[in-house]
């Protein structure tokens, strides 16, 4: 396995630590998988064209972040337990989709008050600011680990409907539908943006790690917006899923979203 091309001097990067990239990515990739062997110093020094100390060092690295353990006469033997397979959402069946992850994982509820609409709140369920809303963050796990911290917001007088332990113990969507919200439609955002230092620590990550943020307004029969939920979610633990159709003609093809 020849891995020279994947180093290069001229970057500003240590080449110990390009050695230590290339090889960190492919124990995560689980191409190193656990306890397997990885290449001796004089056989990572011959992959990537380094010197024996640069890849020792590169080696000494990777059992420094408890990646990988080094015993003399042994070798250097990877300890990385991949996380569980992250949960995949489609955008086809979106609510349904929804309502399901929420029966499937646990919640811990952080907060929930009723306080007045800020101005993106306002602007999102489509109300003058200042009106009182119902307020929540709670934090999301699945087999034990977190993957998604979720502010919503809803009017106030959906949001006295149910209780704090209601909403510690039941997805939001199935609470709105228990007292007769006819859900119709939800839009919705999707981008990354870096997790501030609260976020960070509900989600087990190193402050400003970027994290997916799927912003949607959720809306009844009567288009009137239901909820305004602000999602934001360990991108090693959530997938987002489309299936896509190639469309037109030759002359103008593309890709369409399948619903």
């Amino acid at each position: 396995m020849i891995a020279k091309n994947l180093i290069d001097g001229r970057l500003p990067t240590p080449l110990y630590h390009q050695v230590y990239l290339v090889l960190r990515n492919k124990i995560f990739n689980d191409e190193y998988p656990l306890n397997s062997l990885l290449p001796s110093e004089q056989e990572a020094s011959s992959m990537f064209g380094v010197s024996r100390i640069t890849a020792k060092r590169a080696l000494n690295e990777l059992a420094q972040d408890g990646i990988v353990k080094r015993e003399r006469g042994r070798g250097t033997r990877v300890v990385y337990h991949a996380p569980a397979r992250p949960v995949e959402v489609g955008v086809e069946g979106l609510l349904e989709n929804l309502l399901a992850m929420g029966l499937k994982t646990e919640v811990k509820l952080i907060s929930f008050e009723y306080q007045p609409v800020n101005k993106e709140g306002a602007h999102q369920l489509g109300c003058d600011e200042g009106m009182e809303i119902q307020k929540a963050v709670r934090v999301r796990h699945l087999d034990g680990k977190p993957f998604s911290y979720l502010i919503t917001q809803v009017p106030s007088d959906i949001g006295r409907s149910y209780s704090r332990e209601d909403l510690a113990e039941k997805p939001l969507l199935f609470l709105l539908e228990r007292i007769g919200v006819k859900i119709s439609r939800a839009e919705q955002s999707i981008s990354a943006i870096n997790a501030d230092a609260e976020v960070s620590s509900a989600l087990e990550l190193e402050s400003g790690s970027p994290v997916l943020c799927i912003s949607r307004v959720v809306y009844d029969q009567n288009d009137r917006a239901v909820e305004y939920i602000k999602g934001l979610y360990r991108p090693d633990r959530y997938q987002y899923r489309m299936m896509l159709s190639r469309v037109g003609s030759e002359a103008a093809r593309s890709w369409t979203m399948i619903e």
